[in-house]
């Protein structure tokens, strides 16, 4: 009996042994395929910022329509002053697309000041819309569409022509200074004079 009962307390202990090994692998083993897992796991990357244009301090992204680039342009405030007195940024908001010759505040500054504040009386709306919609085009055109000599349609209906000088490309006397300003509703070129129609 007492022989039995040795093998048999023997038995449980080999068993208990076992189970405890067998216990302690599985919770090894776990740990190790949590670890493999995370290690597996891809890592979330930051969201990229949007490409852009950078004008007059800020950022001018394709997801904007060209009045909400314009209005982050420090460069520029003028002639968003200028856009709401006729009443175009609902128009230049739109579908579009247009490509538009933008003036700077310093080219606006090229403009006798009673002129300027002359032009952006309510009573002036109609000659001040004139000379704003001669800024813009129907159609989004690129750099890459522009031929030296090529004559564009203004929204206003006179013709303003680009040309190629040293190196730089030119609508009538005004120099552009930044090409490819691109919006979701066309394409920008900030330019260094305000452009005057006939």
């Amino acid at each position: 009996m007492k022989k039995q009962a040795l093998l048999w307390m023997m038995f449980s202990a080999s068993v208990i042994g076992m189970a405890s090994c067998m216990s302690s692998t599985d919770s090894k083993s776990e740990t190790e395929q949590t670890a493999a897992m995370k290690d597996a796991a891809p890592a979330t990357e930051a969201p990229k910022a949007e490409q852009g244009v950078e004008v007059g301090g800020d950022m001018m992204v394709p997801s904007k329509n060209i009045v909400e680039n314009a209005m982050g342009s420090n460069d520029h405030t003028t002639l968003v002053a200028a856009v709401k007195a006729a009443g175009l940024v609902e128009t230049l908001s739109g579908a579009g697309p247009f490509t538009v010759f933008a003036p700077t505040n310093e080219a606006f500054a090229k403009v006798p000041k009673a002129t300027l504040d002359n032009l952006m009386k309510p009573e002036q709306k109609e000659a001040l819309t004139k000379i704003l919609t001669y800024h813009v085009v129907a159609g989004a055109y690129t750099s890459k569409d522009l031929k030296d000599g090529m004559e564009l349609t203004t929204v206003q209906g006179g013709k303003i022509k680009l040309m190629m000088k040293d190196g730089s490309w030119w609508v009538n006397g005004a120099k552009i200074t930044i090409p490819d300003v691109i919006s979701k509703n066309g394409v920008t070129y900030v330019i260094d004079g305000v452009l005057m129609p006939k």
